[in-house]
């Protein structure tokens, strides 16, 4: 069996170091142009070029995100976009639509073409029709079972290679082509601008009774008929493996380094482990689980692997993630008196036990000995989000390491 890619989404340079040192083999970001998460902080090409050079210098790969559904008026910049990618030279670019999967060919042609799962990639003439046209790799589309991904498989043993999502948000629409936001709030979802309605809190109106909105109760905060579970697959390992598919793809590219660090470190170790021993797998998945959860998550689903979702894929009464871990800051530097440099993301005090989350998956508890700022004042605490200040650990971190706590016991609203 080959051991599969394990494919990592990141918002910014910081986020994509993150991503490698915690054990992506390669990670996908959207430049400032043509992607479909506009609102994200995403990478110039400055940044882009910086960054690929940080993860091939690790031996990992870089995708980058040209998936929009292009109209007329996108096609020029699109061709000079490609022009400047085919200088700084990612390892491959994430389309979906048809002309501009073209204009890659022509105007970026060293570098691989990967089908979006925005074209929608249902069957194994779907992936057979790309490969003919030059794509190395095809994303499928959400709504997929494992049975069907593998057959996918059966169908194409020459390629191209199959990546699918395992784990993070799920979409209500079909693999992600939604309308709603376009039609409530102008914004297209399609053009990277989603306002995300499916978390939205919604009225039912009978036809006869304009203007009377009728409210659908789950509890007393509403129902919130279209926001879905997240996806998490690290108990299925083994049957993804067996599908067949080629590369383990994570969602979130508006999310937080903690994030990216927890679902990377834990998905690592897991595959690691399988392939190193199918018990070893099997005897650690209590503690993938437990890991897994020390990040924001809306609850976990299994998607359409198995079957298709019923209502239990759908969290009805609220919009929030369930926030088990704080993320405090990633160390920056550390001196030659073991003291570690940061720029603070959440507070904290001096006698505080806080974990670090170490590169192989574990993480050691450390007490919080002594703070101090620019100036080596010590500090009872650090309340000014990011403020670069100097702390001593019970135990001394590495940098690029994260620091994280236990979550507040309410729930973060998105």
């Amino acid at each position: 069996m080959k051991k599969p890619e394990l494919l990592l989404p990141a918002s910014s340079p910081e986020v994509l170091k993150t991503a490698v040192r915690y054990g992506a083999d390669a990670v996908y970001i959207g430049g400032e142009l043509y992607g479909l998460r506009a609102k994200a902080k995403n990478f110039t090409n400055e940044d882009m070029a910086e960054s690929i050079k940080f993860a091939h210098k690790y031996g990992k790969k870089v995708y980058v995100t040209a998936n929009i559904t292009a109209h007329n008026r996108d096609l020029e910049g699109i061709k000079a976009y490609f022009k400047e990618l085919s200088e700084i030279k990612p390892d491959a670019l994430i389309i979906s639509d048809p002309g501009v999967f073209e204009l890659a060919g022509e105007f970026a042609p060293d570098i691989d073409r990967h089908i979006s799962t925005q074209a929608n990639n249902t069957n194994w003439m779907d992936y057979l029709f790309w490969k003919k046209r030059g794509a190395t790799r095809v994303v499928s589309a959400r709504e997929l079972s494992i049975e069907e991904i593998g057959e996918i498989r059966k169908n194409t043993p020459d390629g191209p290679e199959i990546e699918t999502f395992v784990h993070g948000a799920m979409c209500i629409s079909y693999s992600g082509r939604c309308l709603l936001s376009n039609y409530f709030t102008g914004r297209d979802a399609n053009l990277g601008a989603c306002t995300h309605p499916c978390r939205w809190k919604y009225y039912l109106m009978e036809e006869n009774r304009p203007g009377e909105y009728l409210p659908v109760f789950e509890n007393d905060r509403g129902t919130y008929i279209f926001n879905s579970k997240d996806l998490c697959m690290i108990e299925h390992i083994p049957e993804l493996v067996n599908a067949g598919i080629d590369s383990f793809k994570v969602e979130g590219r508006m999310k937080t380094a903690l994030y990216v660090a927890t679902v990377a470190g834990t998905y690592r170790r897991a595959v690691d482990d399988f392939f190193e021993s199918p018990e070893k797998y099997f005897d650690n998945l209590p503690s993938y689980r437990e890991s897994i959860s020390k990040c924001t998550y809306r609850n976990f689903t299994t998607g359409f692997f198995f079957n298709k979702p019923g209502a239990d894929a759908q969290v009805y009464d609220n919009n929030v993630y369930v926030k088990d871990a704080v993320y405090y800051g990633t160390v920056a530097e550390v001196t030659k008196d073991g003291i570690a440099v940061l720029e603070q993301k959440n507070k904290f005090l001096v006698g505080d036990i806080l974990e670090i989350m170490h590169f192989d998956g574990t993480f050691d508890e450390a007490e919080v000995l002594d703070i101090t700022d620019e100036d080596g004042n010590h500090m009872p605490s650090c309340p000014h989000a990011r403020q670069k200040i100097f702390v001593k650990f019970s135990v001394a971190p590495a940098v690029g390491e994260l620091l994280r706590g236990k979550g507040a016991a309410e729930a973060e609203e998105q």
